[in-house]
């Protein structure tokens, strides 16, 4: 029997990213899934498809029903909810961040904290203080970890990870892959879980 793995592909200016990214580790643990943490420039995604903006912008009566389908999604979850008052935010150095947090096993707590600043607290998140706030909340080394991340290395790294995404079809966020399988949205969370533990076997 093979181990069970599920990616999990976001962006922190993604609203229903923050929606599972504050889910999926829990319902993981219940399916004994391990999430392997894959951040990717949506932007860059949705000026490939033609979009200058998310389409929650583009399209005021979609992005009015997102915003109301947030509350109560996130009513329902028990999870705390702002509405941006800068949608989508840039967040090309938390995702940068959360590269290396993947290679180094805190991605998921950072991740947490970054989407909590912008989806609770209304907080803009792509710069160092913000960044190094959740960095040292985690009693992590803040400095050697935002040089690392701000290495030309790793923002090729980035590049590249958002080019894997386009070429494996991936047209918003949040994204679940198990195998060949994509499951696309934060609805399809528990399906894409059950989907990964059921392969595993």
């Amino acid at each position: 029997m093979s181990h069970a793995t599920l990616e999990f592909w976001f962006d922190f200016g993604s609203n229903y990213s923050y929606l599972s990214a504050m889910r999926i580790e829990a319902l993981a643990r219940e399916k004994n899934v391990e999430i392997i943490w894959k951040p990717f420039l949506l932007g860059v995604v949705f000026k490939a498809l033609g979009w200058e903006t998310s389409p929650f912008v583009l399209q005021k009566l979609k992005g009015d029903y997102a915003w109301r389908d947030m509350q109560r999604l996130c009513e329902k979850y028990g999870l705390p909810w702002r509405q941006p008052t800068t949608f989508p935010r840039t967040a090309l150095l938390p995702m940068r961040v959360a590269l290396i947090g993947a290679d180094q096993g805190w991605v998921a707590p950072f991740v947490r904290r970054m989407m909590t600043m912008n989806f609770a607290d209304d907080r803009d998140i792509d710069n160092l203080e913000a960044v190094t706030e959740a960095l040292t909340e985690l009693s992590l080394d803040a400095p050697a970890i935002l040089a690392l991340a701000l290495t030309d290395t790793n923002k090729l790294r980035l590049r590249r990870q958002t080019e894997q995404a386009q070429a494996r079809g991936l047209f918003g966020a949040p994204n679940f892959i198990s195998g060949d399988e994509l499951f696309w949205g934060n609805d399809r969370l528990e399906d894409a879980l059950a989907w990964a533990a059921a392969s595993s076997h």
